[in-house]
């Protein structure tokens, strides 16, 4: 039995005898683990977009939401 095998049998084993406590800490690690990153589910084309985003922001290449207010106006009517 490799030594991984071996971990997964001792965790089987602890977990049946840990308290609520341990058992719910446990619980919610793997549930973080099993969640998939939303980064990495995102298409290579968004990504690309958003990394432009990113960089242009950190060139202070930005409007203000008052300039993009006056710019768009037919964006903030109801």
């Amino acid at each position: 039995m490799n030594a991984v095998n071996q971990m997964r049998k001792e965790v089987k084993k602890y977990i049946d005898t840990a308290d609520e406590k341990v058992v719910k800490m446990i619980h919610a690690m793997l549930e973080v683990d099993a969640e998939a990153d939303w980064w990495d589910a995102m298409p290579d084309e968004i990504k690309a977009d958003i990394e432009i985003a990113i960089s242009q922001a950190d060139k202070g290449e930005v409007l203000s939401h008052a300039e993009v207010k006056k710019k768009y106006p037919q964006w903030f009517t109801k």
